[in-house]
Parts: structure tokens; sequence; C-alpha cells
């Protein structure tokens, strides 16, 4: 297909293995299918809507190579979903960095996965300070969240760089780490460095948008 090749173009992953979905909302079957899920398309007149990949599968390619590389040599508006044993919903960590595109991921998610995320425990982390302009959207996202999910907490911390939402994320045993496609670089050397470690989590997924 032309709009499979035009959109897997677009990423320095392997196309062999990366999945494209095509579906307006989330499926159940996206998160009870043991790895590697398949294609799964719901509205085949529609753009695809995620790519997924197996997470392991991803890091044997990066460790290929005398340095990891980028994820995307063409960063696409597709996220990019990278999942371990399973993809799971039941604690989220969202990365909020007080930006608009920020919150417009973090929109799109709960957009996208708002029938399967009913019953997760999230966390929000923001920066410490915010400009006051940016009070009224960190308010609405806290809304939004809360309303579509079971339980909600908010944190502010001073983290700066991808590795301390990653290292955050698998000491509390988080599923599932949302962030934006802007840190794709920084994220994987995290990965290639600390993969099979002792601090290594098995059970956490990372979503890329942007």
């Amino acid at each position: 297909m032309q709009l499979k090749s035009k959109t897997l173009a677009n990423f320095e992953i392997p196309e062999a293995l990366l999945q494209l979905h095509c579906f307006s909302k989330a499926p159940v079957e996206l998160i009870t299918n043991n790895p590697p899920p398949p294609p799964i398309v719901t509205d085949p007149l529609a753009d695809p809507t995620l790519v997924t990949a197996y997470l392991p599968q991803i890091l044997e390619w990066l460790h290929e190579m005398d340095k990891p590389r980028m994820l995307e040599r063409n960063t696409c508006d597709i996220p990019l979903l990278l999942f371990d044993h399973v993809i799971s919903m039941n604690r989220i960590l969202f990365h909020y960095d007080g930006t608009g595109n920020s919150a417009k991921i973090i929109k799109n998610f709960i957009h996208l996965f708002s029938d399967v995320i009913k019953d997760s425990q999230v966390t929000i982390i923001s920066p410490s300070f915010i400009p006051k302009s940016k009070l009224v959207e960190e308010r609405q996202l806290i809304e939004l969240i809360t309303s579509h999910t079971a339980e909600t907490s908010f944190i502010k911390f001073n983290f700066s760089k991808i590795g301390d939402f990653w290292s955050y994320a698998t000491k509390h045993e988080c599923t599932l780490l949302v962030t934006s496609k802007s840190y794709q670089a920084d994220l994987a050397k995290v990965l290639f460095h600390f993969y099979k470690g002792e601090r290594w989590y098995d059970r956490l997924s990372i979503y890329l948008a942007q």
C-alpha cells in the first residue's frame, strides 16, 4: 500500500519491525493480545493512527550499532508505541513539560485511548515552575485526565531529561510513559544503555507523539 510505504519511510526502524494500525479509537484488542499485536484496522479508509513496535526487537536493532540513532529520520504525526511483554494501561505516567505541544500530545492520547483507560491509575509530572499563562492549561489537563481515568496523581518535579522520567517510571513500575517525539534521541540512548540491566523494567511501554 502506498500510504503504508510513505508512512514507514519516515522511520529509521526497519519496516519489518513495525505494525500499522488504523482506528479512530484504540480497541480493547490492542491491550489484550500478547506481543506482537497484529495490525488492527477498524476503519480501512482512515489514515494510520498508531505505529507499534516490540521494544526488545528495537533494542536488539539499536545494539547492532556503535551508537544509537534516531527512531525516525523525519518525525511524523503518527504516534509510535514501543511495548515489551504486553501493552498495559494499568499505570500511566504523563510527561507534561508546560508547552502547548505537550498538552496536545496528552489530549490526543486521551481521545485515542479513552475506551481502554477507564480503569487506569495515572500520574502527571509537571515542571515545578510554569508561567502563569499556562496554569489554566495545566488545570484543564488534570481535569481531562481525571474525568477519563480511575485515579489521578499530580506531581511537580524539576526533571529536565527524559532519563529522569524513565527512571521514575521504572522505579514506580509504571506500565506506560507518554512523552514527546522531541525526546526520542535521548530516549534511545537511555534504552540503549540500560537494556537488560538491573534497573530495566520489562512491563514499561513508551508512547511517543508530536
